[in-house]
């Protein structure tokens, strides 16, 4: 996920990649100038593109799938303090994939606490009866037990802050900024 940190000599990062830790120098402090920097950098280095930026504007279902469509529509989220769905989203996709009914109550649980449950620090926005048909699947967690408040959120998402990041300036000169360089 991207990192974004601020150090007392005012250098940023922005890690795309975990297993590529790079430090860029940035004057000014947005994240559109930062991500734009990033892009071109990773543009050479890392294959993306203006073609798989472009299928980002297709779908959300297309924006989630693409490794930095996800980290890049994070970043995006974060900056206007609103990245609990997507992050909600995330949880539940790994949620699935666990197999141990004993890892999967306990996940289950811990997922309610912070997304599910009033007051919970990340909470979510979703209706009672969701949150309520959720609070009885936990007792007797499945892989399904979330997929309810998942498919709502996803459609908050797809509403609202999907179209929201389409239209955003950091969408917007990203897809510039590769566009520049397929033309170059």
């Amino acid at each position: 996920m991207p990192s974004l940190v601020t150090t007392p000599a005012r250098e940023q990062h922005l890690n795309m990649d975990t297993n590529n830790k790079k430090t860029v120098k940035y004057r000014g402090g947005n994240l559109k100038c930062r991500l734009q920097c990033k892009s071109t950098q990773d543009n050479k280095a890392e294959g993306l593109c203006f073609e798989e930026m472009s299928q980002w504007s297709h779908s959300l279902e297309r924006l989630l799938a693409s490794k930095y469509g996800l980290k890049i529509f994070q970043a995006f989220l974060k900056s206007e303090f609103s990245d609990e769905n997507l992050e909600f989203w995330e949880v539940c996709e790994n949620y699935k994939k666990i197999r141990s009914s004993f890892r999967m109550s306990s996940r289950a649980k811990k997922i309610f606490k912070r997304y599910i449950q009033a007051e919970a620090p990340r909470e979510i926005n979703i209706d009672y009866k969701t949150k309520e048909l959720i609070r009885r699947n936990i007792k007797a967690p499945s892989a399904v037990c979330f997929d309810d408040a998942q498919k709502v959120v996803y459609g908050l998402m797809e509403k609202d802050s999907y179209p929201r990041f389409l239209k955003s300036d950091i969408y917007r000169t990203l897809l510039d900024s590769t566009s520049e360089s397929v033309m170059m």
